[in-house]
């Protein structure tokens, strides 16, 4: 593999960073940056940066890309998602639309339910073709580092079934994958009145088959109104933790449900939503090392409150962001809407927002040490922007296309490369 020269950066952002796990607080307002710059990649994790002025001149062994003024920054970070799904549900958008509830919806089968449905009568290899294009999408978008749960089983095969496809996908990508067990998304229609039997399902069969091939690395519990206690989440936890799959949890989505403190009780990874969030709940993450998660899509997409962001910060909290990207509540894995949403309705500031979505994201999967920043000796994941004026411009232009090139593990992504 040649070493990479990228020359001519008009900005370089997001550089630094050097031993920090996460950014919290006052801390999250810095983005440190440098104009007119240069970037060496080697072996796949950047090497060294700096200004054109301090150049040293390439070598043949090296390839040069000429930024020509635009601005680099380190990928994107989805600390959340569901993209493995079968199929999308453009007719609940329309029942949205009418003027049904999340809630309302689910009741009359549909939402979760309706998607393990489907799942349920797609191969593996289908469910693998429909994940990868969504896979492309995002990589093109600017993410290189990606959580991607399970949750549309609901059932011991296809909870396998879609643990295996992201494997697959962590196995055919250069995107970094992380997986996640989320058997506890909903209670499957075959123990509909029996929700305790269900948890005993997810217990004593689904998480020791999931164990048996490692095909975890985090377990998640849907804890929230009309979904899962914290008692029943506790024990779906404590049985995970016997294979090693650390918590991240749906919390505080439809109500303040007690899903923060069960993460951290449990020394969850991240609590994830977050909508429904209390001012005794940021108490409790004050002296915890679990990563509050907002996902303003799902807030954007459903007219639902959006997540206490500005306040968390000003609590002195870290931040993390993450799309959710999912057939029901966001159908889209556009990391850069996120940023500006963040930004728009959380009124978190630029930088705030990108090392939401970069740093802090990377932390939410416990990545920080390899991928958020610019920093020697990461993974060179990372994007090519336009000429910017500043990186505010970035959340500014909300619509516009500024990604150009992406680059993950120091070699530029192509599509073609993705076969589905």
């Amino acid at each position: 593999m040649k070493k990479l020269f990228v020359t001519n950066i008009g900005l370089l952002a997001g550089v630094g960073q050097d031993g920090k796990r996460s950014l919290k607080g006052e801390e999250m307002a810095r983005l440190d940056m440098i104009a007119n710059a240069y970037l060496t990649i080697a072996n796949g994790r950047f090497a060294d940066y700096g200004e054109m002025a301090d150049c040293p001149a390439p070598t043949d062994d090296v390839r040069v890309v000429d930024a020509k003024g635009a601005a680099v920054l380190p990928s994107w970070c989805d600390s959340h998602t569901h993209i493995v799904y079968a199929d999308s549900r453009e007719q609940e958008f329309v029942d949205k639309i009418r003027g049904l509830s999340y809630a309302e919806i689910a009741q009359r089968g549909g939402g979760i339910l309706n998607s393990a449905d489907r799942l349920h009568e797609m191969s593996e290899d289908e469910l693998y073709r429909q994940a990868i294009r969504r896979v492309d999408e995002v990589i093109r978008k600017g993410t290189g580092c990606i959580e991607i749960k399970s949750g549309y089983g609901l059932n011991t095969a296809d909870e396998l079934k879609m643990l295996r496809v992201i494997r697959r996908i962590k196995e055919t990508t250069r995107l970094k994958v992380v997986s996640t067990f989320l058997g506890a998304h909903a209670v499957s229609r075959a123990y509909k009145g029996r929700q305790g039997d269900y948890v005993d399902l997810v217990v004593k069969e689904m998480i020791p088959a999931v164990g048996a091939e490692k095909l975890a690395d985090f377990i998640d519990v849907f804890c929230d109104t009309g979904f899962f206690t914290p008692e029943e989440t506790a024990r779906i936890l404590e049985a995970g933790a016997v294979y090693g799959m650390r918590p991240k949890i749906h919390a505080d989505e439809l109500a303040s449900s007690g899903g923060v403190e069960v993460g951290v009780q449990h020394h969850a990874l991240s609590v994830d939503h977050l909508e429904s969030m209390t001012e005794e709940e940021i108490d409790l993450l004050l002296n915890s090392r679990t990563m509050p998660t907002a996902l303003p899509g799902t807030s954007f997409f459903l007219n639902m409150p959006f997540a206490l962001g500005r306040k968390m910060i000003d609590r002195g909290l870290p931040l993390a962001l993450a799309s959710d990207y999912n057939p029901g509540s966001t159908p889209s894995g556009d990391m850069k809407f996120i940023v500006s949403l963040a930004c728009i309705k959380m009124r978190l500031m630029p930088a705030e927002a990108i090392n939401a979505a970069t740093l802090n994201g990377a932390c939410a999967m416990g990545l920080s040490d390899d991928y958020g920043s610019i920093t020697r000796g990461k993974v060179a994941n990372f994007f090519m922007t336009d000429p910017i004026p500043s990186v505010e411009f970035i959340p500014y232009a909300y619509t516009t296309p500024l990604i150009k090139r992406v680059f993950l593990q120091g070699i530029e992504y192509m599509s073609e490369e993705i076969q589905a």
